[in-house]
């Protein structure tokens, strides 16, 4: 236990916080690469593989399925928070001229590019099949169950 919240709470709120964002920014991945939720675009369509539209849909698939499942968190999470810090800059900034997401529309790139990269350096977490995998790899170094 810290000395200001106890960390049982606090794991917990952060795994959810990492579901609940995962799921949203997998979304946005499956609209561009399957059509799913909706589509991408106008028509509801799925963005050309070949595009940077489909590279992000890649993106967000991929790392939005590990995200959420805590797998490879940390690659994953650097790797969406820096594609949404190229989205921000490249589609916001410079579609709409001005560098503040109240004017360029840009704050859910922005927060999931903070929220992606405040994964990156925490981790996962202990609910998540990264501190699975550690424990088991731990267990199979050790030899010894208990330690």
């Amino acid at each position: 236990m810290n000395d200001t919240f106890p960390d049982r709470p606090l794991d917990l709120a952060l795994t959810a916080m990492r579901v609940a964002v995962g799921l949203a920014y997998f979304s946005h991945g499956a609209q561009k690469l399957f059509g799913w939720f909706g589509g991408f675009g106008r028509d509801g369509g799925t963005a050309d593989l070949m595009t940077e539209f489909g590279a992000a849909g890649v993106i967000e698939s991929a790392a939005g399925a590990l995200l959420v499942i805590g797998l490879f968190t940390r690659p994953a999470a650097f790797i969406a928070s820096g594609e949404m810090a190229v989205a921000y800059f490249w589609k916001h900034v410079a579609r709409e001229g001005d560098l503040w997401w109240w004017q360029n529309g840009g704050e859910l790139v922005m927060i999931f590019s903070f929220v992606w990269l405040f994964f990156a350096v925490r981790g996962a977490g202990p609910y998540s099949l990264d501190a699975w995998w550690k424990t088991r790899r731990g267990v199979a170094a050790s030899g010894d169950p208990a330690t």
